[in-house]
């Protein structure tokens, strides 16, 4: 049987984890074995946060829009069904971006959907 020596492979695996694992504190950025710990954790992490990501986007949309939709007296829940039934599919996000920037036209964009 012929011996393989792996001292190239060896060293091409563990400079990309170590610079994957750059900015990590303590050993976590220097070691092999420890380094490829910690990046199991932060892998962990990382996906679990893109989900919660989205989830607090949404939430801050959602409370732009409440405080928004205050000032014409009109609840979030009630918008919402007024959108639907006259069938406007704007996003969240882009609604919040309008009452932020826009006010007269999210005023204009209320009291037309209040009308109906």
């Amino acid at each position: 049987m012929v011996r393989v020596k792996t001292g190239s492979t060896r060293r091409a695996r563990h400079k990309k984890v170590l610079k994957l694992a750059k900015g990590f504190r303590a050993s976590g950025s220097r070691r092999f074995r420890k380094a490829k710990e910690v990046l199991l954790n932060a892998g962990t992490s990382a996906y679990r946060d893109r989900k919660n990501n989205k989830r607090n986007f949404r939430r801050l949309w959602i409370s732009r829009l409440t405080s928004a939709l205050q000032e014409h007296g009109v609840s979030y829940s009630r918008f919402q069904n007024m959108l639907k039934k006259s069938q406007v599919e704007l996003n969240r996000k882009m609604l919040s971006e309008i009452a932020i920037i826009e006010p007269e036209a999210f005023k204009s964009l209320v009291s037309e959907l209040s009308k109906k």
